[in-house]
């Protein structure tokens, strides 16, 4: 049987992948068959090259680590080993430990790199890939928030896994850290720029994301969008009502006043008043 494990790397930073990939040049039984910068380019190299082991990281622009796993399913891939790499802190993935799932934190160290590999090939020479997509659905089912039954049942009849929740935080990086951020905490968030401004009560946070991004990976039932450049958090809404001049606006419960632009007035009113 082929020891060598054929092997892509997946991470949206170019030194991040030139690093994982100059570390693999120490254990002969990798072979590293391409690197991808994104989900997209991911799924694509996955389904074409059907590699034994993934590197994989989770916070990516796009299609993050999480979903490429989801529509790797979906598509009905076979599934490669998953190694996850991570900036999250171990308390914040506990979720791997839990299900037996792998993960490096980065900056990726030699010898816990070593023991990954080590655990991917005990899964191989044992043939436990079974096992290994059980752990991935269980996986997806705790940070998607769906029932790992109709998770199967899905990949059984080669129908999407579809999103039935959102994340329960926001994971904002700054200089080389992750802050994970409550998204119950977030009281609203306005542009900046090319830059979001994430407020909480306990300050604010910059994050590098576009508005629609934010949009999208925000639950609608609590976050309400209210102008081009600002999301509230309806839990926080203290007041609605217009100026003299006909404009809108809400007040949050810390005094803070943002205008309700002319294009969403009526989604807002809705949302509000019901």
């Amino acid at each position: 049987m082929n020891s060598t494990l054929s092997t892509i790397i997946v991470d949206d930073e170019a030194l991040a992948r030139k690093g994982l990939q100059v570390r693999l040049t120490d254990f002969d039984d990798i072979n590293v068959v391409a690197t991808c910068s994104n989900g997209s380019e991911a799924i694509a190299s996955i389904s074409q090259l059907q590699p034994d082991l993934v590197f994989l990281d989770i916070q990516m622009p796009g299609l993050n680590g999480f979903q490429v796993v989801e529509e790797l399913s979906s598509l009905g891939c076979n599934m490669p080993q998953i190694v996850f790499v991570t900036a999250f802190d171990q308390y914040a993935i506990k979720a791997f430990d839990i299900h037996a799932i792998d993960y490096l934190l980065k900056p990726v160290d030699s010898a816990r790199l070593g023991l990954a590999i080590e655990k991917v090939k005990h899964y191989k020479e044992h043939a436990k890939d079974s096992l290994h997509k059980e752990k991935l659905v269980k996986l997806v089912s705790e940070v998607t928030g769906n029932d790992t039954t109709d998770i199967l049942e899905q990949l059984a009849n080669n129908t999407p896994v579809s999103m039935s929740s959102y994340s329960d935080v926001l994971a904002i990086k700054d200089v080389g850290e992750t802050s994970l951020v409550p998204t119950k905490d977030i009281l609203c968030i306005d542009a900046a720029g090319d830059y979001m401004c994430v407020h909480t009560s306990s300050g604010t946070h910059i994050l590098r994301k576009t508005m629609k991004e934010l949009e999208e990976a925000l639950d609608p039932k609590l976050f309400l969008r209210i102008h081009r450049s600002s999301i509230v958090n309806k839990t926080y809404i203290d007041k609605f009502g217009n100026h003299a001049n006909g404009e809108y606006y809400i007040i949050l419960t810390n005094d803070k006043e943002l205008k309700v632009s002319r294009s969403y007035k009526d989604k807002v009113k809705q949302a509000i008043l019901g």
